[in-house]
């Protein structure tokens, strides 16, 4: 995956959490000094590619891999899990520790 490409979120029209999840990558990236670019894929789109539909909206990629690998079903919204409780989006530092795993920070 090119540079520019390396983080994707996967989201369906109408999905109440992609603002949050939106929220999330700003702040990791914020956070990890990074440029706040990513790639948005509507995973009902046509030219979205096939390897992405199955997943639940949102969802997080780094490096095509998700930061909080589940077995969710594409066709619902997903929540994520929290020491807290369930929560909309990824939590930020989860997001930073797979953008850290992939530069290979600690």
């Amino acid at each position: 995956m090119s540079r520019d490409n390396r983080i994707e979120l996967v989201y369906f029209p109408g999905c109440p959490h992609v603002g949050a999840a939106r929220e999330a990558l700003s702040a990791a990236l914020r956070a990890e000094a990074l440029p706040l670019s990513w790639r948005e894929w509507n995973r009902d789109d046509a030219s979205t590619p096939e390897r992405l539909r199955g997943y639940g909206s949102p969802t997080v990629l780094v490096d095509g891999h998700d930061v909080a690998p589940t077995a969710a079903d594409g066709a619902c919204c997903r929540v994520y899990a929290g020491s807290d409780g369930l929560h909309a989006a990824p939590a930020v530092e989860l997001i930073r520790k797979a953008l850290r795993s992939e530069t290979g920070k600690q």
